[in-house]
């Protein structure tokens, strides 16, 4: 039974018949407190008309003590709990036994949609994109972790006024060899060109790209074909991108794929009394939730982000039946989801809708943008990172496939090692230090502790001694502790959509490790402390690889 459910059964002992799902177990927050503490008592004072030191006694006197060493009631009436050497032994290979490290399948037969990454078509990504392909990327992993089926979609923008310059572009601002070696960075070159002229000539050219943009809404075969050429392209070339990332989608429907239902959604919002006509558009209100007026459809006719993403509701919900859909885009399109998510509601849609807003990237201290010039290709960030990282590994024997794996994972970590809510200021020296809170570091206390137990292997053990019978020291205890939290950390860090959480456990983790490691003897030990101690060791090693995975990083086994 887990130390939870143990509290919780002790607290149905002392007052039956009560509801206790809300129990909660954390980690003492200092050693002298014990190991854990449990401060629910307080919460039903009221409740029961019984001071909180009265509830916390009942509940100790209820408790099966073969868990713990000692059970004391501190303060008003918190629960300390010191585990006992059996428990805590048997807790451990319990988990080291488990699949998935522990991770609990709570998922299981549950359905999540996550909308990430969402790049424009014809266009190179760049290090703004990072932030949504590689937060949107650790969720999808630890969401699958936890049983759910996911399925992860790229809502690409691949429709709209861009076509109509992109189409006019490619005839007339492409040599023919770029024509038949085309490429994104040819497309996006074109449309540059093409929108340049739109501007600076006298409205013929942008008269014509409207044409052009027309034909291809009225399904003219040649324009469509140009489309879908641009599409086809544009998803190889970031297909290759997130080969790099470790990224991979189970669809790619973009903003064209819901075309020919919108009309269809702004008819149930009509028939349900939701949107009205304001100076020739339909709008839905929502004064009265401070959300202000959102447009479903404009003066023109044409249909916007709220009608489309609409659609997209109706649609995954009829494919897909998922318990939620979570939504990873940057903080400035937090009106745009609250307005939608509160339509959607209105309109019946009972799915869970989440929007995991985050901070925007900055480079040296400067906005990262077209207009300041720094706008970094994403491609060019992650040569950087692989051609820095080969100059640190080179020296250890170090080839580029590590070069590439430390690289990438510190661009990664970097990101994810922040909650996602905080803007980023991206520096290379911490993002590829071997000490502090960074990828390089998780790596690196990876790649020690494999090395440990390949000697461990090769070195034969210590003769036993009777005196190694005795309970773990304090550091051996505390890592034990610590390697226990696991399945918690991953369960948060679902739970708050932060893979921060994930992050923030990893690091508190090899920090434990290397304490635990600095102030004992593992190798040299007899018997059996020895056994039991390379067994930490293994189970570390094995939750760093698997917390590493789930943050989509890859943790060498030597460096």
């Amino acid at each position: 039974m887990k130390l939870e459910d143990t509290i919780r059964s002790a607290f149905e002992k002392a007052f039956p018949g009560e509801d206790f799902s809300f129990v909660r177990v954390v980690p003492a927050t200092d050693a002298k407190f014990g190991d854990y503490q449990c401060n629910d008592a307080l919460k039903l004072a009221k409740k029961f008309g019984m001071k909180p030191r009265d509830i916390a006694s009942k509940v100790a006197a209820a408790l099966d003590n073969e868990c713990f060493e000692k059970v004391e009631i501190a303060g008003p009436g918190f629960l300390n709990l010191t585990v006992g050497e059996k428990w805590l032994a048997q807790s451990v290979a319990a988990l080291d036994a488990a699949s998935e490290c522990g991770i609990p399948q709570q998922g299981a037969g549950k359905t999540v949609v996550i909308d990430y990454s969402s790049p424009n078509a014809a266009k190179q990504m760049h290090i703004g994109h990072i932030r949504s392909t590689v937060i949107g990327g650790a969720l999808d992993r630890i969401f699958r972790a936890l049983g759910y089926n996911v399925v992860a979609d790229n809502h690409l923008g691949d429709w709209g006024t861009q076509f109509g310059i992109l189409i006019k572009g490619y005839r007339e601002c492409l040599t023919q060899e770029e024509r038949d070696n085309l490429s994104v960075a040819n497309l996006e070159k074109c449309y540059v060109l093409s929108a340049a002229k739109a501007k600076e000539e006298d409205g013929e050219w942008k008269d014509a790209c409207k044409a052009e943009l027309v034909k291809l809404q009225q399904g003219d075969a040649e324009n469509l074909a140009l489309w879908k050429k641009f599409i086809d392209i544009s998803i190889c070339e970031f297909e290759r991108m997130y080969a790099k990332l470790g990224v991979k989608f189970d669809t790619y429907r973009g903003e064209s794929y819901y075309n020919a239902m919108m009309p269809g959604v702004v008819e149930k919002l009509l028939k349900a009394g939701l949107a009205e006509e304001s100076e020739g558009a339909l709008v839905v209100k929502l004064e009265e939730e401070n959300l202000g007026v959102a447009i479903v459809r404009k003066s023109d006719g044409g249909y916007n982000y709220t009608t489309s993403d609409l659609a997209c509701v109706e649609s995954r919900v009829a494919d897909y039946n998922p318990e939620r859909i979570i939504y990873v885009t940057d903080d400035r399109q937090k009106l745009h989801f609250a307005q939608f998510f509160s339509i959607a509601a209105k309109m019946g849609y009972t799915v869970k809708l989440v929007h995991v807003p985050f901070g925007l990237m900055s480079f040296k201290g400067k906005a990262i943008s077209t207009r300041e010039g720094n706008l970094i290709k994403l491609d060019d960030l992650l040569s950087e990172a692989v051609r820095r990282s080969y100059e640190i590994v080179k020296e250890r024997g170090g080839d580029e496939h590590l070069a590439e794996q430390i690289g990438i994972g510190a661009v990664k970590y970097t990101d994810l090692s922040h909650d996602p809510a905080t803007a980023i200021d991206f520096d290379w020296d911490k993002a590829l230090a071997l000490d502090g809170n960074s990828g390089p570091y998780l790596q690196y206390a990876h790649a020690r502790v494999c090395s440990l137990l390949a000697k461990a292997a090769q070195s034969p053990a210590g003769s036993p001694d009777d005196s190694a019978t005795e309970a773990p020291g304090a550091f051996d205890k505390r890592l034990a502790l610590q390697l226990l939290e696991f399945p918690g950390a991953v369960v948060r860090a679902a739970e708050a959509y932060k893979p921060s959480i994930l992050a923030d456990y990893l690091y508190q983790t090899a920090q434990v490790y290397s304490s635990f490691y600095q102030n004992t003897s593992v190798l040299k030990s007899p018997e059996p402390v020895r056994s039991r101690r390379l067994a930490l060791c293994a189970l570390f090693a094995k939750i760093l690889a698997k917390g590493l995975d789930l943050l989509g990083i890859e943790a060498p086994e030597r460096i």
